[in-house]
Parts: C-alpha cells; structure tokens; sequence
C-alpha cells in the first residue's frame, strides 16, 4: 500500500536519449525532469510541437527507459510497461471486425491477470463494458462496427477500452485533436465525470490550452527539444467546472497566460518557472 505522504508519480532528474551514441553526444529528448504528482491528480502537459511530450508519457508507462534518474509510480520503480496503466491516442484505433462492446473487453483478454479469467468471467466483464459505455453516451451501441460509428463515438469507446481494466493512471496522449470543436467539449465532460467518479490519475498531453486549464488540476509547459519543464501552472478554478467556465474572464486569462508562455519559449527557448 502506498504511503499517503508519498507522490503517485515521481520523476528523479530524468534524462533520455535516444540511443548510446547519441548520449555520448550529450543529445538527449529530454533532460532534468522532476515531478511529483499526488495520487489521484489530474495533469496536462503542453509545449511546443517535438518538445518530449509523448516521448514522457512513453517514460511514464515504462514502454522507454531512462538514461539517467529513477522514475517511480505508485511507489514501485518503473522498470518495463506498466499494469495499471491505460492509454488512448489522437487515433482511436478500434479493431474493425470487432465490435465496440468486444473492442471495448479487449484488454481483459490480453492484460494480466485477466486474461486468464476472460472465458470463466466474461458475462461480468460484458457487464463491466456495458456499464462504461453507458457512462459515455454509447448505451445502444454496443454491437455496432466502428465503421459504423461517429469519430466522437470511437473515441469514446476507446476511452471505455483504456478504462476497462480499472487502471489507476490514465494517458491521454491528444485524445481530441482530431474531433470537431463541439464534439471535443462533449468529450471533455465526458472525461471530467469519469475521473470526478474513480480519481484516477491522469497525464494529459495536448496542444489545446483551453482543453488544459479546463480539465487539469495543474499544466506544465514543456521547452523545446530537449524537452525540460520549464513552468508550471496550478488551475485555481473550483470544481466540478461546467464549460461555461471556459467563457470567464478567469478562465481566459489562464490560457493567455500559458499561450505566453509558450511565445516566449518559441523566441527565446527556455524560461523561468511560472509561479504557481
């Protein structure tokens, strides 16, 4: 059991480079990352195009090693892809000839210790998928292609897919980029109820300011490459947020604040730390 005084997520002065060779040459993706993350905390991370951010969602589950500090999660140092994590992507992603009730399940029969459970107790898993989709809006859909659903719909489910497994840390690596601008704030509802309900860790990576500030307890800003964080943001906006929120005066002045920020990385590279 994780101590409570003790961070969820905990980077150690980390540093990746690619390969060997380009370590020798002092040329990493991303350098001198520390952070801290309390368990059940939702964080966004935005920056400059090719700045590391997905290559720190990649260190976080443990799909690359670093070159140098120690990353822990949930206590335990993090040494290959990790269990109790679940991800989705800018592409949905769902198998075509699957249905999305069995898109959906398609963890709980490759993920230990599922798997080897799927057959006895796939009628409970069904109602486990079943009951997430419900939650998303897609009760009713449940043996319908992804050919035959929306682009909002497939991200749903693939939301539902990354959820099946009751992980608890959630990445978003721009799960909304790709969707219409009425579609992606249905979504962000969507994803606030959820994580409002479970706590669930999230990372967040986005290029969408507004998408940050609404969502996360706390936006970092990442440098060009090599990516360091190099500002941070706590979101001082009470929750649960209604997306009205998004047309306050509060609310805009944050995302100017981080827009100008990330400006100012553009021009002159890496800054001082925002204040919190």
């Amino acid at each position: 059991m994780q101590p409570e005084n003790t961070a969820f997520i905990e980077f150690r002065d980390v540093w990746l480079a690619y390969s060997d060779a380009l370590r020798a040459q002092n040329q990493f993706a991303v350098e001198a990352i520390d952070l801290q993350v309390p368990r059940g905390a939702f964080i966004a991370i935005v920056g400059p195009s090719g700045c590391g951010k997905s290559t720190f969602m990649k260190l976080t589950t443990g799909l690359r090693q670093p070159s140098m500090g120690k990353i822990r999660v949930a206590g335990q140092p993090v040494t290959g892809p990790l269990k109790i994590s679940g991800m989705a992507f800018q592409a949905p992603s769902l198998l075509p000839w699957r249905s999305t009730l069995d898109n959906v399940l398609l963890p709980l029969e490759i993920v230990a210790p599922y798997r080897s459970q799927f057959r006895q107790k796939r009628k409970e898993f069904e109602e486990r998928a079943r009951a997430l989709l419900h939650k998303v809006g897609l009760a009713g859909y449940e043996h319908k292609y992804p050919w035959q659903l929306s682009g909002g719909m497939q991200q749903r489910a693939s939301i539902c897919r990354a959820l099946i497994h009751e992980p608890q840390m959630l990445l978003l690596d721009e799960p909304f980029g790709a969707l219409d601008a009425f579609t992606r704030e249905e979504l962000w509802c969507t994803l606030r109820d959820l994580w409002t309900e479970q706590r669930f860790n999230v990372i967040l990576v986005t290029h969408d300011l507004r998408e940050s500030v609404f969502l996360a307890d706390t936006v970092y800003v990442m440098s060009k490459s090599p990516g360091r964080f190099v500002a941070q943001k706590t979101i001082p906006l009470p929750r649960p947020r209604p997306l009205e929120v998004t047309y306050t005066k509060e609310f805009t002045d944050i995302v100017h604040e981080l827009r100008g920020r990330i400006g100012a990385l553009r021009q002159n590279g890496a800054g001082a730390a925002l204040a919190q």
